[in-house]
């Protein structure tokens, strides 16, 4: 039986005031939303993403940064990378993460997947542990050294976990998930699941017809599918032990496909465009399924950004979110309420500050913008109508959008300049760099 909007809020204030929410909170690897069905795609197979989105809620304007740290510490900490961004690889010491909230609040917490957290050569970093997490099954750990996929490296609360040449690592970190929900089903639970998929290296998957294929774009689609059954796998178990009434599901995604593949999406190729700052770099997908508590068959337009989901996350589960905040909670929208949605979304990147040279896709200058659903503003005055130029190769020269310009300008004369973790000299030595276009000729970004 189909439950009305009004069955839909009392459940779940009946769920808030009794037994406290679960969050499973799924983070693709370099996937734009152009990969998957709920957006249009019939490249590539997600039925089980389609399903959830059909019974949940599709997202349309969810935008991350252009790489995985910055977008990763963003959602971690609901904080905006001008704030707390100090290099890539690294979580500055000290910082307040989700995981901190959740488990204070008395939840079992635990993360699978990709850390990269620990610092690098030019800024200290976080352990999972003084991130928050009870437990952890972890790639890209210090003593993490071989492949994520195929005899995998894995990182099993502190310790090596033996495996051999057959073993596939999402499966080991997914199932280590699964255990974990399965071994806290009577208490609430956090379960963060940062998978590796859909990074390169292209491999072939267990499902993969062909297990020596070279085929980076056949890889890739494979990928995503494999991605989509993993998913499953977390709906069946909340099923199986009757949670998923009482469990808010997340899936989305750090930043936009890997610049050598390409999509084909409603009649337009797609390339992907991850590290710039452009539509094909930041577009990520957002589903949220929630059957108990939240009225499914609903798409939303309002623009989400990575700090968002810390404070969602915590009102949904009716915990207060402390400190100086840059999210904005769309638990309210998700509700089937108005809610507060923004009208712009702040921008800053600067993924390698101490890069010898910006001649890479994933070493950028120092940049700013603002933007909404259709106008972006740079902090050099750049000025695009994205839905026009998505690629944006045109800057607008005209006045004739003056309000939308004095909106975005106004988003970025409210936000600090430059990175609070970055030392003066190097952005700098930015100042004034280019970068190349991956797909054309050398212009600033």
């Amino acid at each position: 039986m189909t439950r009305t909007r009004r069955e839909f809020l009392q459940a779940g204030a009946a769920a808030a005031g009794g037994r406290r929410r679960n969050v499973v909170f799924i983070l693709a690897d370099d996937a734009g939303y152009e990969c998957f069905g709920p957006y249009g795609t019939r490249q590539y197979s997600t039925p089980v993403l389609n399903r959830l989105a059909d019974s949940g809620v599709k997202f349309t304007h969810c935008h991350a940064t252009p790489l995985c740290t910055p977008t990763r510490v963003a959602l971690m900490t609901g904080r905006n990378n001008v704030r707390n961004y100090t290099d890539f690889g690294a979580l500055r010491p000290g910082e307040r993460t989700f995981a901190h909230l959740f488990g204070e609040a008395g939840y079992a917490t635990a993360i699978a997947g990709k850390w990269q957290f620990q610092g690098s050569r030019n800024a200290k970093g976080t352990a999972p542990a003084e991130g928050g997490f009870d437990e952890w099954c972890l790639w890209n750990t210090p003593i993490t050294k071989r492949e994520r996929y195929w005899n995998p490296a894995i990182d099993l609360n502190g310790k090596l976990k033996p495996v051999s040449a057959a073993d596939y690592g999402p499966d080991h970190f997914s199932g280590f998930l699964l255990d974990f929900i399965e071994r806290n089903r009577t208490r609430p639970f956090f379960a963060y699941y940062p998978m590796c998929l859909t990074h390169s290296p292209f491999e072939p998957t267990p499902d993969s017809a062909d297990r020596g294929s070279k085929d980076r774009q056949r890889n890739f689609a494979d990928m995503v599918a494999y991605a989509d059954k993993i998913v499953e796998r977390f709906v069946e178990r909340l099923e199986r032990f009757q949670l998923m009434d009482n469990t808010l599901l997340v899936f989305t995604a750090d930043n936009g496909t890997e610049h050598t593949i390409r999509s084909e999406l409603r009649g337009r190729t797609i390339m992907g465009d991850k590290g710039a700052t452009t539509d094909a770099g930041t577009h990520v997908p957002l589903v949220v399924y929630a059957p108990g508590m939240v009225r499914g068959g609903r798409v939303n337009e309002d623009l989400i950004d990575p700090t968002d989901f810390l404070p969602t996350l915590a009102e949904a589960a009716g915990l207060k979110a402390t400190g100086h905040l840059d999210g904005r909670s769309f638990w309210p929208q998700l509700q089937g309420r108005k809610g507060s949605p923004r009208e712009t979304v702040f921008g800053y990147y600067f993924p390698r500050p101490y890069a010898a040279a910006f001649d890479t896709p994933y070493q950028h200058p120092e940049v700013r913008w603002a933007r909404d659903k259709r106008f972006k503003l740079y902090g050099d005055g750049r000025f695009y109508d994205v839905v026009a130029d998505p690629e944006e190769l045109t800057p607008l020269e005209s006045r004739a959008e003056r309000a939308a310009r004095a909106k975005l300008r106004a988003t970025l004369d409210g936000m600090p300049e430059h990175g609070a973790g970055i030392p003066r000299a190097q952005w700098e030595r930015s100042i004034g760099a280019v970068v190349p276009r991956w797909r054309g000729a050398r212009v600033p970004q």
